[in-house]
């Protein structure tokens, strides 16, 4: 049997064993269309999957494999057949399309990401050993945050959201918030349409309470509360209006909302509502806060009496010095036990249920958040990822129910998702040094040495974040720029460029894969990154040492030369275009006024994100166009800001950068610059140009 195979056998008949994690309040939470009809789906991804190969598989939807007991668990059996084929055989169309999955990957070495996909599938197929059977642990493993919405998925198109539930069901991802972004209504239907084929359970949105502000003019005498600012903006743009929820008109609301909304798009009895995300109750009584929550269930049940309510766990994390026991049990307590799920949104580096006692009896799911801003970076907690809903389940009184993933962005960092994805279907932590060798192989199609080894670089570094530090690219190269910018790290940075340069080793081997191409790209970035601190350190030492030359020497390196490779290498790839990014926002409209008015926002939220710069930098990335056009000019101005305040004998003011460098980004967002939405250039010779160029000198710093 080859190691792959090995590897699957491994899985066999996995099982839950916490028997407290089952509730009877949830039991009902299944899907509602036939196994035929699921059948029909999964067999049709795997069309769209592997074209003219598919005949080689047996895809069967059959509910009736386990036994009743197990009926809310999800199931896939993989066995060969006499003719062939292979038999994939689930309790629905989500469990068939992760036992598909299984198989290509662990038996026929190929891989499936955002970033591109290796499915060179061996014919005659691979046999399976006798009968592979897995039960995944997890009753419910969760996908989406609902800022994924805004950072990820605004501007897409149906093709691109046909692709990403494809990707969800071959991950095993059975609970995913269906929307809350501008999707058209068509839309909306074609996707709730395809997750319920899969046998998926999409979440729909409920009434949280909030109201606009018009509302006053029709209920002059309603109690509404205005609440805060958020995210440093004024209350023209935040200061949300809430409903008091004691008010006859708050049941009137959620209900027509609920009525109409289950008229519209059907319900899999499933609902999101978050009343004090990021926001600050009015007040810190239990007894407000126990009679909110149940307001908002109470106004879900009177139109669905199965409602379960699904809420988001971060406001505990976010602001614990509001969120004491007393009040979070309070909140918590407002709904009858069962009938709420908790979503441990940053499980990853802070988990909640450790200090609220397994949310005091209400169910919940252990989550990685992994990314905030859809910002670029090499980051992960894979040993956090590899042991900690195990150590959930085992807590005392556990109520973990199943995994999530609730990142604020997506395509990006692969690996760590795949990773996670893996979780909801194990019982126990796996060896990641070897899972990481085998993912090196399948995702180039062949085993290198020298990727192999890379991969074991970046896992043991950059990916494994074992301090409390949340995923928010601090490099200097994506922030405005100060002389008291944080550029620690909790990796050793020379793990980084030895994977670089056992990357570029690779590359002779393995330049005809997509997925490697991308990877030598995300690589070299990385490592820019890492050079760019280099530099503001260098930058740093000549302005406190007086030396115009140094400042002239290393500012003319980084935002004349290193910067500008830098755009070169990310224009040469599709996945790193700021150029797509903004054709796909202008594709959406129906006019060129609309048009501009998408860009603009586009162009925004990466940068600004404010009329005054007040998320600034919060949703950075790394594409090209925007390295050029948006950081080398801060870091142009920067530089020549310190030349002269040197020359002129005075010190360097931030407040007044801060004034000029903001012209800079704002000519940003207006530019009216049209960029390339398709790749540019030669990745591997501008690839090897850095290389040969900045590796050696960070040997020399090194040594």
């Amino acid at each position: 049997m080859s190691a792959l195979g090995l590897w699957a056998v491994v899985l066999l008949f996995a099982v839950s064993r916490c028997a407290q994690c089952r509730f009877q309040t949830l039991e009902h939470l299944r899907p509602a269309v036939r196994d035929k009809v699921q059948t029909e789906a999964v067999q049709e991804l795997l069309q769209r999957l592997l074209g003219s190969r598919a005949r080689d598989f047996l895809l069967t939807v059959n509910r009736s494999i386990v036994g009743a007991e197990q009926q809310t668990l999800d199931r896939f059996e993989l066995r060969s057949l006499l003719d062939g084929r292979v038999s994939v055989l689930g309790t629905t169309g989500v469990a068939v399309a992760t036992g598909l999955y299984r198989y290509l990957s662990s038996f026929c070495g190929c891989h499936i990401s955002w970033s591109g996909d290796q499915l060179e599938v061996p014919s005659p197929l691979p046999r399976v050993p006798g009968l592979v059977r897995v039960t995944s642990p997890n009753r419910f493993r969760y996908y989406q945050n609902v800022c994924t919405y805004s950072y990820s998925f605004v501007w897409w198109n149906w093709e691109r959201w046909e692709r990403e539930i494809d990707w969800m069901a071959l991950s095993g991802i059975n609970l995913p918030l269906a929307f809350t972004g501008q999707e058209a209504i068509w839309q909306r239907h074609k996707i709730l349409l395809r997750m319920r084929s899969l046998g998926m359970l999409p979440v729909l949105p409920a009434f949280a309470g909030f109201v606009p502000g018009a509302i006053t003019r029709l209920f002059p005498k309603e109690n509404i509360t205005r609440l805060g600012s958020w995210g440093h903006l004024n209350c023209s743009y935040s200061c949300s209006y809430l409903l008091d929820s004691e008010t006859p008109l708050f049941q009137h609301i959620g209900k027509m909302f609920l009525l109409e909304l289950i008229k519209e798009f059907d319900t899999n009895h499933i609902y999101n509502a978050d009343t004090f995300n990021e926001m600050s109750p009015s007040s810190s009584d239990p007894k407000y806060l126990s009679s909110a929550s149940n307001a908002v269930f109470k106004s879900m049940i009177q139109v669905d009496p199965l409602a379960i309510w699904l809420m988001q766990g971060w406001l505990f994390v976010n602001k614990p010095s509001f969120w004491q026991p007393t009040q979070v049990k309070a909140l918590l307590h407002g709904v009858p036990l069962g009938r709420m799920i908790i979503l441990d949104l940053f499980a990853d580096s802070r988990p909640a249920y450790s200090f609220t006692e397994s949310f005091y009896g209400q169910p919940f799911i252990w989550c990685m958040l992994h990314n905030f801003g859809d910002n670029i970076g090499m980051y992960g907690t894979v040993e956090t990822i590899n042991k900690g809903p195990f150590e959930a389940r085992s807590f005392p009184n556990s109520t973990m129910v199943g995994t999530g993933l609730t990142p604020e962005g997506i395509e990006q960092n692969d690996v760590v998702y795949e990773l996670m994805n893996e979780m909801g279907w194990r019982r126990e932590p796996l060896n990641l040094t070897e899972w990481v060798m085998l993912y090196a192989q399948r995702r180039y199609g062949k085993k290198n040495d020298h990727a192999v080894a890379a991969w074991l670089l970046l896992f043991q570094s950059v990916y494994n974040n074992t301090f409390y530090r949340p995923d928010h690219n601090r490099s200097p190269l994506v922030h405005r720029p100060s002389l008291k910018l944080d550029i620690s790290l909790w990796y050793n940075k020379s793990d980084v460029y030895e994977a670089w340069r056992q990357m570029q080793a690779a590359v002779s081997d393995l330049f005809p894969s997509e997925t490697f191409r991308y990877d030598l790209v995300d690589v070299t970035r990385q490592s820019v990154q890492l050079l760019v601190s280099e530099f503001y350190e260098d930058l740093k030492n000549a302005f406190l040492n007086y030396s115009i030359v140094g400042l002239q020497t290393s500012g003319n390196a980084l935002s004349h030369d290193l910067l500008p490779e830098l755009d070169k290498l990310l224009s040469s790839n599709r996945h790193f275009l700021l150029g797509h990014w903004l054709e796909t926002a202008r594709s959406l409209a129906t006019n060129e006024k609309e048009a501009d008015l998408y860009e603009f926002n586009a162009r925004s939220q990466i940068t600004l994100w404010g009329p005054g710069g007040n998320l600034l930098d919060y949703a950075n990335k790394q594409w090209g166009g925007l390295i050029n056009d948006y950081y080398a000019q801060r870091w142009d101005l920067f530089v020549s800001t310190l030349i002269k305040c040197l020359k002129m004998r005075v010190p360097f003011n931030q407040a007044h950068f801060n004034q000029i460098v903001f012209q800079v980004e704002q000519n940003f967002i207006v530019n009216k610059i049209r960029y390339p939405d398709k790749p540019v250039g030669n990745t591997f010779e501008i690839a090897k140009k850095l290389f040969l160029k900045y590796y050696p000198q960070t040997i020399k710093r090194f040594n």
